[in-house]
């Protein structure tokens, strides 16, 4: 009986660092999903300046 009561009072112990671990968890995967984010904006942004350097130089050769 001393063991079962031992073992019901960690229970909200328990409860809380499952918790707080979830809680870490979901922070830690929103700062990836962040930086994943702005790898993806950069990304972009660096096609665009390709395409319109390319552009660019076409429009350039045209003139020439």
């Amino acid at each position: 009986m001393n063991t079962h009561t031992s073992w019901t009072s960690d229970l909200p112990y328990m409860h809380k660092e499952l918790v707080r671990d979830r809680i870490q968890t979901l922070h830690r995967e929103a700062e990836e999903q962040r930086l994943a984010n702005g790898i993806m904006r950069v990304n972009k942004a660096r096609k665009q300046a390709e395409r319109a350097s390319m552009r660019l130089r076409h429009a350039l050769a045209r003139l020439a």
